[in-house]
């Protein structure tokens, strides 16, 4: 009898996402020099800097201790996704992919936090005159799934009408 849940069979895309996350961070740190932009369109640069902090550079100037929080939840989260992942019906494949979205982008970050004490961010977007925090691979991927996840919460999308 085969107990294995039908939906872990999405976490390859998790595997994509930390393996194009780690080689474009390991491009950038290569290609790029550190607080210089490249600028490639006028609301797009390649902007090398380090975040020791989360999302928006919340607690980067914290002393240290952050890495190991932050490290920490994203454990605790990747946990808590595969598990939830593991139990979704065989149905419920947006909602999984999405949810892989998230654990790569997730473990994409982990992987810098731990080995280097930040999280390599690169991608500079620019709303106008306002420069959008830099952010990765990882953090798009994370924010992609999380809009899916959302926009499947509200209108079922992936769910079959039986349900």
């Amino acid at each position: 009898m085969n107990t294995a849940s039908p939906q872990l069979r999405w976490l390859w895309v998790s595997l994509v996402v930390v393996i194009l996350d780690q080689v474009a961070k390991q491009v950038a740190e290569s290609q790029l020099t550190l607080h210089q932009p490249v600028s490639l369109f006028p609301f797009f640069d390649w902007y090398l800097t380090y975040n020791t902090g989360a999302a928006f550079s919340f607690l980067a100037n914290a002393g240290g201790w952050q890495r190991w929080l932050f490290t920490l939840i994203a454990i605790v989260i990747s946990v808590v996704i595969v598990q939830w992942i593991r139990k979704l019906p065989a149905e419920d494949t947006l909602t999984a992919a999405s949810l892989c979205l998230i654990l790569g982008g997730a473990i994409g970050n982990l992987v810098d936090r731990v080995m280097l004490g930040h999280v390599i961010d690169y991608i500079q977007v620019w709303l106008g005159s306002y420069p959008f925090p830099a952010f990765n691979i990882a953090d798009a991927s994370i924010s992609v799934g999380a809009a899916l996840l959302i926009l499947t919460s509200f209108i079922g999308i992936g769910k079959t009408s039986s349900e």
